[in-house]
């Protein structure tokens, strides 16, 4: 037995484990199971940016539908909190595993292979707003900073990650850094405070770019949040030594209501999935009012425990040069 694979894995599991605990310590959550499989044209699936080509499966004991692997469960979630009755305060999580074969870079941070703790909260009356969200942030930011600080004690790997999180609008970015790229802002931030919570992906900036894509149809980038700025949605974002870059952990948000859904899907020219049955249920105020996200499993041990290379802590498909390239490819 060769002890240092052994080794990767007990990390690899102590991170997922201890983080697991804290999540739902912070967020007052709980785990629940959920499917692997969506229906074609019920509107659940996750369209992502839009462009990505989900896994079709046909099964064939039940040949009049289709179905594909799933992107992420963020309608799924919200789906389920109406339908089992959540109240106000009340969430749950999925160990969610999904497949996103169009990912354009197979890199140290890019991989088909998608693992989350997808979650998703009913918001309290009155709450739909900025400082819930960033409430709420903050519990998440915790729950990382005692994983890091656990896995200090047990094996010894440094924390580096500061005690608070900076929040700061991607149009506040434009205005601070207006010669750089999206990307190059995001590198900026995340080096000068540690760890940012990015609000506002999704719209469209002033200077006529978006930070990055979101879909229209799940986390709100339109509402007016505070000081000017739009979004009630954004990415939790660290700094990561190790690659000398930014490094997203998670994207969450407060969910499109009635009135964002129609807005937004009008902007991106989607307001054919108005017709589809996710999207009536939510026009006629069968959904509660979420909050919701996900937070990268492999990501998260990846940062955690300084590797190089996300395929050191998941067992996915590469080309043979990265193979060839990373001794402690899974």
């Amino acid at each position: 037995m060769k002890k240092s694979f052994i080794h990767q894995q007990q990390e690899i599991s102590f991170v997922k484990n201890t983080f697991t605990q804290y999540l739902i310590d912070k967020l007052d959550i709980v785990e629940v199971q959920g499917p692997i499989l969506s229906q074609v044209g019920d509107g659940m699936q996750d369209n992502l940016n839009g462009i990505e080509n989900p896994v079709s499966v046909h099964v064939k004991r039940i040949p009049d539908a289709e179905y594909e692997v799933v992107h992420s469960l963020a309608k799924w979630k919200r789906h389920t909190l109406a339908r089992f009755g959540f109240n106000e305060g009340e969430g749950l999580f999925v160990h969610m595993k999904a497949l996103r074969p169009d990912e354009e870079e197979l890199d140290p941070i890019h991989s088909i292979y998608v693992d989350q703790w997808d979650w998703e909260k009913v918001i309290p009356n009155g709450r739909r707003n900025i400082e819930y969200l960033k409430e709420t942030v903050e519990q998440v930011y915790k729950a990382i900073r005692l994983t890091e600080l656990a896995v200090e004690a047990r094996f010894d790997i440094e924390a580096v990650l500061p005690k608070k999180i900076t929040f700061i609008h991607t149009e506040e970015l434009v205005e601070r850094y207006p010669d750089l790229t999206p990307k190059e802002r995001e590198n900026a931030a995340a080096k000068e405070f540690g760890a940012i919570f990015l609000i506002g992906i999704g719209g469209i900036l002033p200077d006529g770019q978006r930070h990055d894509g979101r879909a229209p149809d799940y986390d709100d980038w339109t509402s007016e949040s505070e000081n000017g700025y739009h979004g009630l949605n954004g990415d939790i974002i660290v700094w990561n030594e190790a690659l000398d870059s930014a490094f997203e952990l998670s994207s969450m948000g407060i969910r499109v209501d009635e009135e964002a859904l129609k807005r937004q899907v009008k902007i991106t020219g989607d307001e054919d999935r108005l017709q589809l049955e996710w999207h009536k249920a939510l026009l006629n105020g069968l959904f509660p009012l979420t909050i919701g996200g996900g937070i990268g499993q492999s990501r998260m041990a990846m940062f955690l425990l300084r590797k190089k290379h996300i395929g050191e802590v998941q067992s996915s498909v590469w080309p043979k040069e990265v193979r060839d390239t990373y001794e402690n490819i899974l």
